[in-house]
């Protein structure tokens, strides 16, 4: 007879059942990465679009001006008729009639553009959603096999155990596939796309050395080794990213400095600089751990998005709150468009939620960005 589990659950039923769920979450992750692989193909296509939106508005506007100028013209023939002989009548009618229909032309091309460009963006919304989707059923697939196993020898008891254990099981596990699908990733967006240009770049090397000599060659060779030496760097900075040891033993505001000292060090020709004002407290692990890591999120985010080379951390120790400031000079973004699409935001927001703080934006295309978090506290927590 078959082995139960807590006397109800026989064993082939519950592995089936763990199976079911570790095949779920293959397939969730199959179509997670399918719908990963599109949005990047068509947000490089969106670009492309408003590029072309742009050039199509400025051959317009350079239109427009011909066109009134030749319109003037031709009422100006008109006006002194007599004095203009057929032929130039003709050719000033001419012009002011084929400037008028690239006029048009032109106008219905950026009309189509910008109806393409409105299709692609809902399409990445789309797209958004369903990779968020995924990636939250496979969070939640991996949290109930882990709850699962590590008590399948006795669910029974488990259930009649005090509610509040379970939730705080239950919570652990989530913080670890959280923190795992953001180190995922920190490595997708990395390293691995990184080692893949490494490919691509070994594969060109060949061909410029058979095709050019090798001058060339080693050109290229000169180029991929920085790209190496960045991908290691890259590397580096994630496993220290995984855990700094000096927020155990020192605190929060020495291993800020030291980290951003590092920071420094990895990004030849960035300034980061660190202020803090007020009295100084030791906070509760959890605290110091989330303050860390959202000015890691954003100081990373500067200088890979934001193209930043001068960075600002700024912390206000006040009577019941710290309030952190993170600004940088880099290149800004669209707080409309970004707002939805970034997973590093997603993240920032919901470690602020987790300590019933708040986060404040302020960004546009060209201005830097300032990032304002505000954390509550209770003295001597």
């Amino acid at each position: 007879m078959a082995k139960k589990i807590g006397g109800n659950i026989p064993d082939s039923i519950f592995n089936a059942m763990l199976e079911g769920m570790e095949q779920a979450k293959q397939d969730i992750f199959v179509i997670s990465e399918e719908s990963r692989q599109s949005y990047e193909e068509m947000k490089n296509e969106l670009e492309d679009v408003r590029v072309e939106i742009s050039t199509i508005v400025e051959a317009g506007d350079l239109l427009e001006e011909k066109t009134r100028a030749a319109r003037r013209r031709l009422a100006e023939v008109s006006q002194f008729f007599s004095s203009f002989t057929e032929s130039e009548v003709r050719q000033v009618y001419e012009q002011a009639n084929n400037l008028q229909v690239e006029l048009s032309v032109n106008r219905n091309e950026e009309k189509k553009c910008r109806q393409r460009r409105d299709k692609l963006q809902r399409r990445l919304q789309i797209l958004l959603q369903t990779i968020e989707r995924a990636e939250s059923l496979v969070n939640q697939i991996n949290v109930a096999s882990s709850y699962l196993v590590s008590d399948y020898e006795d669910v029974d008891e488990a259930i009649d155990k005090n509610k509040t254990i379970q939730d705080y099981s239950l919570r652990i596990i989530e913080v670890q596939e959280e923190e795992r699908k953001r180190l995922s990733r920190e490595i997708h967006d990395g390293p691995a796309q990184m080692m893949a240009n490494v490919l691509l770049r070994s594969d060109l090397i060949e061909r410029t050395y058979r095709e050019k000599g090798p001058e060339p060659a080693f050109q290229e060779i000169t180029s991929l080794k920085e790209m190496v030496r960045q991908a290691l760097t890259e590397v580096r900075r994630i496993i220290y990213d995984l855990r700094p040891m000096t927020l155990d033993d020192l605190g929060l505001v020495p291993t800020l400095k030291k980290y951003m000292d590092t920071i420094e060090e990895y990004n030849k020709g960035v300034v980061l600089k660190f202020l803090s004002s007020g009295k100084e407290e030791r906070l509760p692990n959890t605290y110091e751990t989330t303050i860390f890591r959202l000015v890691q999120e954003g100081i990373s985010n500067a200088i890979r998005h934001g193209k930043s080379n001068d960075i600002t951390v700024e912390m206000k120790w006040l009577k019941n709150q710290v309030q952190i400031m993170v600004s940088d000079n880099g290149i800004g973004f669209d707080q409309g468009i970004v707002k939805n699409q970034s997973f590093g935001l997603t993240g920032m927001r919901e470690r602020v939620e987790l300590v019933e703080g708040s986060l404040t934006i302020n960004s546009s295309p060209g201005n830097g960005t300032i990032l304002m978090f505000h954390i509550p506290f209770k003295k001597g927590m």
